[in-house]
């Protein structure tokens, strides 16, 4: 069996995004559960940001995709740079960790403020602002990984099962 090369940037796995979600929402958790009478209140639009970020990666992706299903690798005009190529990889890898950490963030909120609904009015004027936010982050997270897939080439060995 043959080693891969040092610097080869591998597929994203599901278990460290779970994993980097889950310490966020614990993280978040905690935090908010101690501090939470010092946040200013949360707008619904809070978390938005993250949705051109996911709609520019899609669209992105179906550039990666055409381009890498017709063969239009190389450095020639109306062709796809292999180091461009590389350079969208490594930003679906990065957005998908960011999408990650940030769906734990809300999440965490999130799990604070539904129990305290009944309670705080405050956490039912945040909750919203949290939903989107949430939203967001998982838009971005499949974007991303949606991306990351269109830039496989199609004899890519990550593709081939295990023996």
């Amino acid at each position: 069996m043959k080693p891969e090369p040092t610097g080869t940037l591998k597929p994203t796995r599901i278990w460290d995004l779970l994993f980097l979600a889950a310490l966020a929402v614990a993280a978040t958790w905690i935090l908010v559960r101690v501090f939470y009478g010092s946040f200013p209140p949360i707008p619904v639009y809070a978390g938005a940001s993250l949705y051109p970020v996911a709609l520019i990666e899609v669209v992105l992706a179906f550039m990666v995709r055409s381009r890498i299903s017709n063969h239009q690798l190389g450095d020639g005009p109306r062709q796809l740079h292999p180091i461009t190529a590389a350079r969208v990889a490594a930003l679906a890898k990065a957005s998908a960790l960011v999408g990650a950490a940030t769906a734990g963030v809300w999440g965490g909120f999130l799990l604070y403020l539904l129990p305290q609904r009944s309670v705080l009015r405050a956490a039912v004027s945040d909750t919203p602002g949290a939903w989107v936010g949430l939203v967001a982050a998982l838009a971005l997270v499949g974007a991303a990984l949606w991306l990351e897939h269109c830039c496989r080439t199609p004899d890519d060995p990550s593709d081939e099962p295990a023996h």
